[in-house]
């Protein structure tokens, strides 16, 4: 199991009301008392905080809706964090971090600290299932720049996948796979999985040097099964790596499935379908998906990545809602 993550400071509203209650509390008498029969504080529940991920409001179709506008929109709401996909911002995907690159990313910084949010994840693509070994390092070195975008953006966590192999002409063509791909020719899944294994191995001193944690999502490709991730994940033994539990990547039995890697988890990103998904929809009951992560003590971020057709601005809202209620 991960370890325990620390309690996060209640704001001043949540401080005033817990004061308030506390003291009604104590002048009837309520609060639970020590050996002594002086009255103890009660112990302090943990919570889960929500986020918006800026997927919600741009599915990889013009135009482009920029990462402030998605902190504007998520601090209207009401949530404490953003969840920024890193292909949505005004950045070149290749190359260094240069002069200009580094001011926008703390611009970025700014303008979530004015909203009062936290830039809690960071949505990277890359893939280390790369049997040529220059393209291995090549995703290695952007995964490593990924962590640098975290770091400067005061970001404690970047989401990463395994890769897959490519054979699908499209993502779409994926989609109506489900998932599932076959191998490149003349390859096998064994080989895939140490390709992984070294490419996230390689990237560890950085996430370390950087204090970024990598999220391994159960994604297209080798963690397309719980089986896939928790093997890269009992393999690569690190606090600088864990799972991410994206909801809805298990098309088939997801609770069986979202459970049986729920101890891994230390970040989750939670589908809706509003208006039917852009390539398929489920029907997450999240009251369940809430009890299995208590169950496991977990005690993190909770991202809502809106994947309808609906118009976000209705449909992001009633997500959170529906969240909030499940995980309040």
């Amino acid at each position: 199991m991960v370890p325990p993550y620390p309690l996060m400071p209640l704001d001043r509203r949540s401080f005033l009301t817990s004061s308030t209650l506390a003291g009604a509390a104590l002048a009837l008498g309520a609060l639970p008392s020590s050996g002594s029969g002086a009255p103890t504080s009660p112990r302090p529940r943990k919570r889960t905080r929500l986020a918006i991920a800026t997927y919600s409001y741009w599915h990889f179709r013009d135009p482009k809706i920029s990462v402030q506008t998605v902190m504007d929109k998520a601090a209207a709401i009401g949530v404490e964090g953003v969840d920024i996909l890193h292909r949505q911002m005004d950045i070149a995907e290749k190359g260094p971090l240069d002069a200009a690159a580094r001011s926008y990313l703390h611009r970025l910084r700014r303008h979530a600290f004015l909203n009062g949010l936290s830039i809690c994840c960071v949505s990277t693509h890359q893939s280390f299932v790369q049997p040529d070994a220059a393209e291995l390092t090549a995703n290695v070195e952007h995964t490593k720049k990924c962590i640098e975008i975290a770091h400067e953006l005061g970001c404690p966590s970047i989401r990463i996948n395994t890769g897959r192999w490519g054979t699908s002409k499209s993502f779409d063509e994926l989609m109506k796979n489900r998932g599932i791909e076959p191998v490149l020719p003349g390859h096998t899944e064994e080989e895939g999985f140490k390709w992984c294994i070294e490419g996230i191995t390689r990237c560890l001193p950085k996430a370390e040097e950087c204090g970024v944690v990598l999220a391994l999502e159960n994604h297209w490709g080798l963690a397309r099964t719980p089986e896939g991730l928790l093997r890269i994940l009992n393999d690569v033994k690190s606090p600088w790596l864990g799972g991410l539990m994206d909801t809805g990547n298990f098309l088939e039995d997801p609770y069986v499935k979202l459970e049986a890697i729920a101890a891994k988890t230390v970040y989750v990103q939670a589908k809706t379908y509003h208006g039917g998904g852009e390539w398929y929809s489920l029907d997450l009951d999240y009251d369940r998906v809430a009890r299995m992560l208590a169950g496991v003590g977990y005690n993190g971020w909770v991202a809502l990545e809106m994947e309808g057709k609906e118009d976000p601005d209705v449909a992001v809202p009633k997500s959170i809602a529906m969240l909030r209620q499940a995980f309040g």
